[in-house]
């Protein structure tokens, strides 16, 4: 279990969750919900802090020049992706820009929580230091072969363009090793179900746990 860093004043047992792409984070994610439980989305707190305004557009915007913008304002994601995906300096840069405006972010998001536990829900979480933000954490697990086939058809990428992401992604062994537990998501959504209830079951006691310790 992971050694969350105490000088940020986080409310109750945070859950971090994570996976690798077409893993079925967001299926996990809206079942916690389901459940009652307040999930803090990383990708959704990303695209937040590069809306049209942000210091986080305008800093992209001078970086990289008017064009990475659409006719809207807003970021042209897909223009970026294709600057950056195989010019590291350029990645790196961006990276350094965004990942303590995204960390600031979501601190203020987890301090706001009233749930009885909080899932951080984040494809970088053990990439990144936002791992000393949780108690412990929740891989969302699946081969392969059913990554690739179900970001291909969510994303409308080849096979090929997904295999490159995952290569630039923790490996799932790498990742499994770091899990205090991990949801096996390879289609049955019955069984899917039924791990998110009996994490949930777990987590509320461990919860309570925490809550008592920390107040007695």
């Amino acid at each position: 279990m992971p050694s969350r860093d105490t000088k940020f004043a986080l409310p109750g047992m945070i859950v971090g969750l994570t996976g690798g792409i077409g893993s079925g984070k967001s299926e996990v994610s809206c079942r916690f919900e389901n459940l009652g439980i307040q999930v803090i989305d990383a990708d959704v707190v990303a695209r937040e802090v590069v809306a049209p305004e942000s210091v986080g557009l305008a800093a992209i915007s001078e970086h990289f020049g008017k064009d990475i913008l659409n006719a809207d304002k807003t970021l042209n994601r897909s223009k970026l992706r294709a600057l950056i995906f195989e010019n590291l300096e350029e990645k790196s840069w961006l990276e350094n820009l965004l990942h303590p405006i995204i960390r600031t972010e979501i601190i203020s998001q987890l301090q706001q929580s009233k749930s009885t536990y909080t899932i951080l829900s984040s494809p970088l979480l053990l990439d990144t230091t936002q791992y000393e933000l949780v108690d412990c954490v929740l891989v969302v697990d699946a081969s392969e072969e059913l990554q690739i086939a179900r970001a291909s058809a969510r994303d409308s990428n080849t096979s090929g363009q997904i295999e490159k992401i995952m290569s630039t992604q923790m490996s799932r062994a790498d990742r499994c090793a770091k899990a205090d537990d991990i949801i096996v998501n390879n289609g049955d959504l019955d069984t899917l179900d039924k791990q998110v209830k009996d994490l949930h079951i777990s987590y509320l006691n461990l919860a309570k746990q925490l809550n008592t310790s920390t107040t007695s």
